[in-house]
């Protein structure tokens, strides 16, 4: 099959979309991406990356095809808008001239924008092929959430081309089931909802044996990998610190970057937490799996809202996959996938003495306990989320697009 996909962010970007072309391409198939100039998250382009270098290019196999785009640089409003906008545009005018040929399905990544869709909906009308778009945000709910968008009628606009979009794509896919409800009350259809949940790159669950570069403290390491953003909700988790400072053989471990980074660098010092508090910076996806083998717990959270009470964060498959105990700070979807796993404590979101409690109960338990816990989450994993199972259904789900008579638009 000769699959295209279409997604804002690609390699050397470390997104779970890497993977899935990586895992189409071992199956066999012709793997083509339509995608922007990498910038994320530091916004500004990658090394030896430009407005009109390095616009086509092979990764393991995997043929990119590069659109410009304007960088998301400090990922303010005005700048994301811009962001979004422009590789929606040029992705659009040129799409059908860099991704000419037959395709026999295209799969659009959506981890927001939801304006990603929109090259992929013009090939679709140009060459007749189905579009199946996979919702890892809710729009205009997650603009709503983060409170970069406020006025009713931009809001309204969004809303309307998001209905635009669900109505003229062959199936909507979605990481999680909370999401099937909102996506057909958008304008989608019992019959293109599809539920497809995200999994762990296959490093992780071998991350013992890769070696660890990252210089980690000693004591009990909780570990958070990932973006440092608003949704992350930081200000609870350096409230949990203070909570457990006397307790200095309690690390805290902070992997990643993103928009609070530096907010959250300074209130560490201001808040004198440096002892326990360790903001190793950004690291690459291949450094992951060792450092979360080496951590005695992992940490994922999110803020208190509706929105993010459906979302299943991407880092629990790929907690879950290492067989480590894991500390929750979620509601919703997340926290019921984490109770049954049987490999976390959990509290709610945006309660930092909770999660102090639960940091602190699991430093408590004995490491044989631990283990069994990770032990716990790893069959989980198995059973829910494991990568060749989920990638079969997906190429029944081209199949039964192509098969299918294409919707009106």
């Amino acid at each position: 099959m000769n699959v295209l996909i279409v997604s804002q962010y690609f390699w050397p970007e470390n997104f779970r979309i890497n993977d899935l072309a990586l895992a189409l391409k071992e199956r066999g198939h012709a793997v083509t991406v339509l995608t922007g100039t990498p910038n994320y998250p530091a916004g500004r382009f990658f090394e030896g990356h430009g407005w009109f270098s390095r616009t086509r290019e092979t990764w393991n196999g995997v043929d990119i095809r590069r659109c410009p785009l304007i960088p998301r640089g400090r990922g303010g409003g005005l700048r994301l808008a811009l962001n979004y906008i422009s590789f929606a545009l040029s992705a659009s005018i040129l799409g059908p001239w860099k991704c000419r040929g037959k395709f026999d399905a295209i799969f659009v990544h959506e981890p927001s924008p939801i304006t990603v869709a929109l090259p992929a909906l013009l090939l679709r009308r140009l060459r007749g092929t189905p579009v199946l778009l996979w919702v890892l945000d809710l729009w205009p709910e997650s603009v709503t959430a983060a409170g970069s968008v406020r006025s009713p009628f931009v809001l309204g606009l969004i809303s309307q081309l998001v209905r635009f979009i669900y109505r003229r794509c062959d199936r909507v896919l979605v990481q999680s089931r909370g999401f099937i409800e909102r996506v057909m009350a958008q304008g989608a259809t019992t019959g293109q909802v599809r539920y497809f949940p995200s999994w762990a790159e296959a490093q992780f669950t071998e991350a013992a044996k890769i070696p660890l570069t990252i210089t980690m403290p000693q004591g009990f390491r909780v570990v958070f990998a990932g973006n440092i953003g608003a949704a992350q909700n930081f200000e609870a988790i350096l409230d949990a610190a203070e909570l457990l400072r006397e307790e200095k053989n309690i690390r805290w471990v902070i992997v990643g970057d993103g928009r609070m980074a530096a907010g959250v660098k300074q209130q560490v010092l201001a808040r004198k937490l440096t002892d326990t508090v360790h903001l190793k910076g950004s690291h690459p996806l291949e450094m992951m799996p060792p450092l979360f083998a080496e951590a005695d717990a992992l940490l994922v959270t999110l803020k208190r809202d509706p929105i993010f009470a459906l979302t299943i964060p991407g880092k629990i498959q790929s907690y879950l996959a290492c067989g480590r105990p894991i500390v929750g700070m979620l509601d919703g979807e997340g926290a019921s996938v984490l109770r049954e796993s049987g490999a976390a404590l959990v509290g709610p979101a945006g309660d930092a003495k909770a999660l102090a409690e639960n940091v602190l109960a699991l430093y408590r338990k004995s490491n044989e306990e631990r283990m069994r816990m990770g032990q716990s989450g790893r069959e989980y994993y198995r059973q829910h989320f494991e990568r060749d199972h989920l990638m079969t259904q997906l190429e029944q789900w081209f199949e039964e697009a192509r098969g299918d008579k294409s919707p009106s638009p």
